[in-house]
């Protein structure tokens, strides 16, 4: 009779507690990278102190996004990010330049 209530008291037991599976030890990533690469730092270094226009641009929900977790993971400033980000552009693509300055030689007031 004994085992009958000792069977019991454990089902009780059981069931007074939530349905949660047992905890086992995992690290959780800290989020922090242990290693920054170059470019990250090169776009921290890039100076943007004389930069005095503003110019409205446009991205597609993933990009903001994107950019805005490149902001939170490293602390580099979005417009840090995009000014760097455009004069690459135009430096590895002087055509750009060229295209401009033609309009512009052809552009009649």
């Amino acid at each position: 009779m004994n085992e009958i209530k000792t069977l019991a008291d454990q089902l009780r037991s059981r069931m007074a507690k939530p349905d949660t599976p047992e905890k086992t030890k995992t690290k959780k990533k800290s989020g922090k990278m242990t290693v920054t690469p170059p470019i990250v730092e090169v776009i921290r270094g890039y100076d943007i102190k004389e930069h005095d226009s503003m110019v409205h641009v446009r991205f597609d929900r993933q990009t903001a996004q994107l950019l805005h977790h490149f902001k939170m993971a490293t602390g580099v400033e979005v417009t840090r990010l995009i000014s760097y980000s455009v004069a690459q552009l135009l430096e590895r693509h002087p055509e750009i330049k060229i295209i401009i300055k033609e309009h512009l030689e052809n552009f009649d007031l």
